[in-house]
């Protein structure tokens, strides 16, 4: 399963950073459920608030970005809760597995699996809980992509000194994008990230360089709001983390 989930984000990311189907505009008469459920809710979000700004499509984008990255904010508690509750159980299911480490059979496979399941039924502890709330904030995040790409309002409009709908000719903000990408990798890396996941992050912000020099700067201007708010984001998950571990070592400290 995680080297399912390692392969599967490093698919989504190229086919992200390719910006297929970006030159198809999206409007109300678009047809597939993707287009007409996610990404023109998106886009008429951003036509909306630039309305709402004075035609302003940058600071739509800011707005817009920020507004859902809190909307999804609480999946993103949900899902560090259930890796904490793993975390936990991990010295027992460490233990499971160097019982049945020389038993290779299907049956002992099975009774292993058997009790592990034991484990988490007895802890309360669902092991997929954590994979939910990413998969539900994986479409959104990626119709906000495809909103901005397609949004034709957006392309005719400029922000400071680049034309939204064309790449930054000074290079500012995809630098800007794949530094503040590699700072939200560290910020987020924890011990329990797998090697293959951290090779998988550590190539993003070449990704991101690359594409951000290619691709219109609306979507660059994204990528930075986006990790600003990401680096701010992992900065909080940790300092809550830590409290909560904390608070979970005193109330196991028995009282005198």
């Amino acid at each position: 399963m995680k080297k399912f989930l390692t392969l599967s984000l490093f698919i989504v990311l190229v086919a992200v950073l390719s910006g297929c189907n970006m030159s198809e505009p999206i409007t109300a008469d678009s047809t597939g459920v993707w287009n007409h459920y996610f990404v023109y809710p998106l886009s008429l979000a951003l036509t909306t608030v630039a309305d709402w700004t004075g035609g302003n499509y940058g600071l739509s984008i800011i707005i817009v970005t920020i507004v859902i990255r809190f909307l999804i904010l609480p999946l993103v508690l949900k899902q560090q809760k259930s890796m904490m509750a793993m975390q936990k159980l991990k010295p027992e299911m460490d233990a499971l597995q160097a019982k049945y480490k020389d038993k290779k059979t299907p049956a002992d496979q099975q009774k292993m699996q058997q009790e592990l399941m034991q484990l988490y039924q007895t802890n309360k502890v669902n092991p997929m809980s954590g994979c939910l709330p990413m998969f539900v904030q994986m479409p959104i995040i990626m119709a906000f992509y495809y909103a901005i790409g397609r949004t034709t309002e957006i392309a005719e409009h400029s922000f400071f000194w680049v034309s939204l709908g064309q790449p930054d000719p000074y290079f500012i903000l995809p630098v800007i994008a794949a530094i503040t990408t590699f700072i939200q990798t560290r910020v987020s890396l924890t011990d329990q990230v797998q090697p293959q996941m951290k090779i998988v992050m550590n190539i993003i912000p070449i990704f991101i360089l690359i594409a951000g020099t290619t691709l219109p700067s609306a979507l660059a201007l994204y990528w930075v709001i986006g990790n600003l708010f990401g680096i701010a984001q992992g900065l909080y998950l940790k300092k809550r983390m830590k409290l909560l571990k904390d608070a979970d070592e005193t109330a196991a400290v028995p009282s005198n």
